[in-house]
């Protein structure tokens, strides 16, 4: 799963880029107008714990997939453009986190001149719209034609489909905020509309904005948070220098300011579950890792997530809860005898946090 990252220019969002991934790209990288690709681990307190409890040879994390989309510049009117390459980059990604500047600082100007995240961010919805209706108009003409020479059965399944959505961005409404049905979704995945795509908006504050950050994401929330639009804030420079300390500098500087959480480990994590992502765990002296399944899979098909042979060979998956095993001391026996661990058959639904042990033949 690979999550785009896209702001305006100076918006900050190649220094979110660095700070989740933990990385710092040199001046060489920076001036190259190409993707940067990271992969992170999904913070989970759930696994450390699991792993204090089994201590385990090895702890394998859930991991997703960032990339800092470039592409974006100034035209000769000062206005930035939104280029028929930059768009085709997006269009490739599952899901986006758009990077909206509200820091001040004159040393680095706004392209617009000035600080209005609202006005940022419906221009990039406006962009990704006018792109979307050029798609859907192409395609609409040409089942038309299709459908006026003669049969067309996948055009006419389409059709409808298409054309509800055209009147939807003609109304300027993200289609990501529309409820279609499965039958729908099976027609639209084929399309990778950029109005679709799960969006996550993260708000770039500088340290004096911190104190009001609860404020001014509610501020953007209630104009721009919607079915699949989420909005939080992060303070680029402070979580930039962050990402440069060792695990141990990171948790004395969380003790000191009393922090309980990172930005950034927050950041990911939506992003994870904006993506209609959950882990389940699986557990033994070997090894503790958290597997990762799209919600609403049962769990036949969380078997076939660690090894397809467990998916067509299923017999049973043994479960329980990540808290009721808590609950239970940390102990199997003490969870059956409590009747908190179960057998469950394939099309069981698996949970976020499951603990999961796969019978198969």
């Amino acid at each position: 799963m690979q999550i785009g990252i896209v702001g305006l220019p100076f918006s900050g969002k190649t220094t979110l880029f660095q700070a989740i991934t933990r990385t710092l790209l040199d001046q060489a990288a920076l001036a190259r107008q190409e993707a940067h690709v990271g992969v992170v681990k999904v913070p989970d307190r759930r696994l450390g714990k699991l792993a204090a409890i089994f201590l385990p040879k090895t702890v394998v994390h859930a991991v997703i997939e960032f990339v800092d989309v470039v592409g974006l510049k100034r035209g000769e009117s000062g206005s930035v453009q939104f280029s028929t390459n930059f768009l085709s980059k997006v269009r490739t990604n599952d899901a986006l986190v758009q990077v909206v500047r509200l820091f001040a600082d004159a040393t680095v100007p706004h392209p617009d001149g000035s600080i209005d995240p609202l006005r940022d961010i419906s221009s990039f919805e406006t962009e990704f719209i006018l792109s979307d209706l050029a798609v859907l108009e192409g395609r609409i003409e040409r089942i038309k034609k299709q459908l006026q020479k003669g049969s067309d059965e996948q055009g006419k399944k389409e059709l409808p489909v298409l054309e509800r959505c055209h009147q939807l961005l003609e109304q300027e409404m993200p289609l990501r905020e529309a409820e279609f049905s499965t039958e729908d979704q099976a027609v639209l995945k084929n399309y990778q509309f950029l109005t679709l795509k799960s969006m996550l908006i993260a708000l770039n504050l500088d340290e004096t904005q911190q104190p009001s950050a609860e404020a001014l994401v509610r501020q953007v929330a209630r104009a721009k948070q919607g079915k699949q639009t989420t909005v939080l804030s992060f303070c680029g420079r402070v979580d930039m220098e962050i990402a440069q300390l060792s695990d141990e500098e990171v948790e004395a500087f969380m003790a000191e300011f009393g922090m309980t959480e990172l930005a950034l480990h927050l950041l990911i994590r939506e992003s994870y579950s904006l993506l209609g992502l959950q882990p389940f765990f699986t557990v033994g002296e070997d090894e503790c890792r958290a597997w990762t399944i799209r919600k609403g899979m049962t769990a036949q098909e969380a078997a076939g997530v660690i090894h397809s042979d467990f998916s067509a060979k299923f017999i049973r998956a043994e479960v329980v809860g990540y808290d009721d095993f808590l609950a239970s001391g940390g102990s199997f026996s003490r969870a059956k005898e409590a009747g908190l661990w179960r057998l469950e058959g394939k099309e069981y639904v698996v949970k976020d946090g499951d603990i999961v042990a796969i019978r198969h033949s």
